[in-house]
């Protein structure tokens, strides 16, 4: 198969040379195998998906790391926990060389548990996600914001995409969330998963899940909590600085990839996402998800937030710099109206050179104003 070059690229080579361990964390099927393989072809490869390694490693842990004790790739640690506390010890004897040891993961809560207790100030970590959209073949551009960019689907053109996301699921709930927690009922577990799906880019609303699903509050929070770790769902936060309490402050649900929101919500073609009820709240969804990859990818700091007044009044995103910060609108349309930016004109001060906004939808670019830019969003996600 062919290799798709990642934006991560330059950033992993940079932090191997810096790092004793580097750390990359990211859903599972994003890639994240290939993309070491393919650039530290130098290193050994060791994943813990194979029961031999698992056993090797607990029969005889200081002869397991003696054998892999430089440029090593450590695949899917998650599953091994004690490795690394012996990665701690191999590093603290050799403080000097950079570069010993990759770590990668598919949850966040293993992952990040397992460095925080014994691997602080030795790792630098990253994040892939799916491909982002400068890295998508040109003739995927349309029907990846509907069908995700998971590399094996847009390497097979999106064959079998309803049978590929069902097994992608299966593998989720039978690896994932089966080594996380003990979920109890997992048909509800399934339904709060729908339940998300079809509330894709509205503010999380936990009660609301609770009676739904006949669980307390407590349970929702920690499934929510599940979905965060393994990268299927993420929490835009409310921006509220200087704008007093009339703000809302609940977070929205956006998923990492949006085949899966199509996948759960019954989309199965592009004229059941553009004709159905759920096209606006997908494309927002791509768009957020897919700056949020930007971001990550390029290891910018950058922070996302959403504006809501108590009112309803919304600008979808903001994506804070610290030296500018962009307001951000998304429209699922072709054509453009003066009110689409009411909102944004009205709160944002533009003659502070460092707030800059922007419209993002699918017409063509639009001559507005000296503080706003109406862009066709695919100019905005490759620039």
């Amino acid at each position: 198969m062919h290799y798709q070059h990642r934006e991560i690229e330059k950033k992993l080579i940079e932090y191997i040379h810096h790092f004793p361990v580097t750390g990359l964390t990211g859903p599972r099927q994003s890639g994240k195998s290939t993309l070491l393989l393919h650039t530290l072809k130098d290193y050994r490869y060791v994943t813990f998906d194979d029961y031999r390694i698992v056993n090797f490693f607990y029969q005889d842990p200081q002869k397991f790391m003696a054998t892999y004790a430089n440029k090593v790739i450590f695949d899917e640690v998650q599953k091994a926990p004690e490795l690394f506390n012996y990665i701690k010890i191999a590093v603290d004897q050799d403080r000097s060389t950079v570069g010993k040891f990759i770590i990668t993961g598919s949850s966040q809560f293993s992952f990040i548990k397992g460095l925080s207790e014994t691997l602080a100030g030795r790792i630098g970590l990253l994040s892939l996600l799916p491909y982002q959209f400068s890295e998508l073949p040109k003739k995927h551009d349309k029907n990846c914001i509907f069908q995700g960019t998971y590399p094996e689907l847009v390497s097979k053109n999106y064959h079998l995409f309803q049978d590929w996301m069902s097994a992608y699921l299966e593998t989720y709930l039978q690896k994932d969330i089966a080594s996380l927690a003990q979920i109890g009922d997992m048909r509800d577990f399934r339904r709060l998963l729908h339940l998300l799906a079809i509330n894709t880019s509205q503010q999380l609303n936990l009660s609301r899940y609770a009676n739904d699903l006949g669980v307390d509050v407590k349970t929702i929070k920690r499934w929510i909590s599940l979905l965060e770790a393994s990268y299927i769902i993420f929490l835009l936060p409310p921006f509220y600085e200087n704008f007093g309490k009339r703000i809302v402050k609940s977070p929205k649900i956006y998923f990492y990839d949006t085949g899966l929101v199509s996948f759960l919500t019954g989309i199965d073609s592009e004229e059941a996402f553009e004709k159905g009820p759920m096209a606006g709240s997908i494309f927002e969804n791509y768009i957020v998800s897919e700056i949020l990859k930007k971001e990550l990818h390029r290891k910018t700091f950058a922070e996302l937030f959403y504006f809501r007044t108590s009112n309803g009044e919304e600008i979808d995103l903001i994506v804070d710099r610290k030296n500018t910060r962009e307001w951000i609108e998304i429209k699922n349309s072709y054509t453009f109206h003066p009110r689409m930016m009411q909102l944004v004109e009205k709160i944002v001060d533009f003659e502070d050179k460092r707030n800059k906004g922007y419209l993002l939808y699918r017409g063509e670019n639009f001559p507005y104003n000296s503080g706003v830019t109406v862009s066709f969003y695919q100019d905005y996600l490759e620039k």
